[in-house]
């Protein structure tokens, strides 16, 4: 399986820290709003990386954290004239159900920067013993000279981002002792959310939090870092420099960064109105067809967004989906139920196409080849699958694109509709799931009721449900 490393800008062999075990960071968003497509395709495309990995044997710790302290986020509880993290948590959970309706599995721990202020401030006392850190009136600052390959990932070198800050310095930016000084702590501003540190009642800098929250969950040394491309500079970078002063040690072994998603060759913004939330797209498509658009390019390629596109997702899509369902009518209505010789013998050409899908996505992941391939063997099945076919070959058949189809994360049978009944009973366990603080199996309950189309909606007056 070959990874294409943002730092080294070649296709790498992966080679495990531990054999049979991944251990990947994926940045996860600022919970300020609603998230928007731009948002959802880090979350698909990396959702499908670890779904691979899994499937070739490994065991994956995947950690994706929130940002839930953010000027953004203050600025919108000022605005609301609430706290900051009744805002957080508030889009916490609309985040979870968006990324439900995609299809994107929870990670194994969704850190939450407000939770891990301690051991960032550990970390930072760290770099100020080392000598990478230093204080000015309660702000503390990393010593970015004094990290010999800053610049590494973003392959920018020290004296032209020197030269290119002259311009951008700010007020109160005369404090530091270099303009390229990044923030570790800053102190509190009027009606801001604090913490209590040695250098000022304030909060950490957003590189901070990942360095700590990656290094917490999954180790001094990771093997897969991953994010959009807008995060290799500064962000990414100055993690590494944090990360590695800090600790002594590699920080990641691999960087992936996915490509910029532009609107109508546009990039979004709310000016131009063409910003669109994952929500937004839910009134129009089934968000199975959000994840097969997003799957059907490169995850490095830029991503071009549009409503034709989306027609075109929305048919292939459709296309598995009515394969899928011709098997199944193909299958209850066969007469046959063993296989016969000839059956048994085409089994070696029904590997050729899980061969080829493989070999896409050992190849840095190429769900666009990977897609071809499905495609192919839906063709196989439209062309080649009758009712003179034994059940068990028909069956086998369905099971192979069904198999394909979940490894990308893509919902290709139309599940039975719950009775009411089968609906409240999930309900009244994920009501008795919450009261026992088991949150995961909570989660789980909405994600699989809203895989089906229900809706939950936590009021005043209790669990309410309405079918989409």
């Amino acid at each position: 399986m070959k990874i294409y490393n943002t730092q080294t800008k070649k296709k790498e062999e992966f080679v495990p820290l531990e054999p049979g075990k991944v251990r990947m960071y994926v940045c996860g968003p600022t919970v300020y709003n609603l998230i928007h497509i731009g948002n959802a395709r880090p979350m698909i495309v990396f959702d499908t990386v670890r779904r691979y990995m899994e499937y070739k044997g490994y065991q994956v710790n995947f950690v994706s954290n929130f940002t839930d302290v953010d000027d953004k986020i203050i600025a919108k509880a000022q605005e609301e004239g609430v706290s900051a993290s009744e805002i957080s948590q508030r889009y916490i959970e609309e985040c979870k159900k968006d990324m439900a309706a995609m299809n994107v599995r929870p990670a194994t721990v969704h850190p939450l920067a407000t939770q891990e202020i301690d051991g960032m401030i550990q970390m930072i006392s760290t770099l100020m013993e080392k000598g990478y850190a230093y204080n000015v009136d309660g702000t503390v600052y990393f010593r970015t000279r004094k990290f010999q390959e800053y610049g590494k990932l973003s392959h920018k070198t020290l004296e032209a981002l020197r030269s290119g800050t002259r311009s951008l310095l700010v007020t109160g930016e005369e404090q530091k002792e270099d303009p390229l000084d990044f923030v570790l702590w800053k102190p509190k501003k009027e009606g801001e959310p604090y913490w209590e540190s040695p250098w000022s009642q304030g909060r950490p800098g957003w590189h901070i939090e990942c360095s700590e929250m990656a290094k917490k969950y999954l180790g001094e040394e990771i093997d897969i870092h991953a994010g959009g491309e807008d995060l290799i500079f500064p962000h990414h970078e100055n993690e590494i420099a944090q990360s590695e002063c800090c600790n002594g040690k590699t920080f990641a072994r691999y960087w992936m960064h996915n490509g910029f998603l532009n609107i109508d060759n546009k990039k979004m913004s709310k000016s131009l109105g063409n910003f669109f939330t994952v929500r937004d797209i839910s009134e129009k498509y089934d968000l199975q067809v959000l994840r097969f658009f997003m799957l059907s390019a490169h995850y490095r390629s830029p991503l071009n967004f549009s409503a034709e596109l989306m027609e075109a997702a929305k048919n292939g899509l459709e296309r598995i989906r009515n394969a899928v369902s011709n098997l199944t009518y193909l299958s209850e209505n066969a007469s046959l139920e063993e296989m016969t010789e000839t059956e048994r013998q085409a089994l070696a050409g029904l590997g050729a196409y899980r061969e080829k899908f493989e070999e896409a996505m050992d190849d840095d992941f190429n769900t666009a080849d990977a897609v071809s391939a499905v495609f192919e063997l839906v063709k196989y099945a439209n062309s080649q699958v009758s009712a003179e076919n034994s059940k068990a070959w028909i069956l086998r058949v369905k099971e192979e694109i069904l198999c394909l189809c979940g490894i990308l994360g893509l919902i290709a049978e139309e599940k039975e509709e719950l009775l009411d009944e089968e609906i409240e009973k999930l309900i009244q366990e994920r009501q008795e799931a919450r009261k026992a603080k088991n949150f995961a199996r909570a989660d789980e309950i909405r994600a699989q009721l809203l895989e089906k189309g229900i809706t939950l909606l936590d009021t005043r007056e209790g669990v309410k449900w309405k079918r989409a």
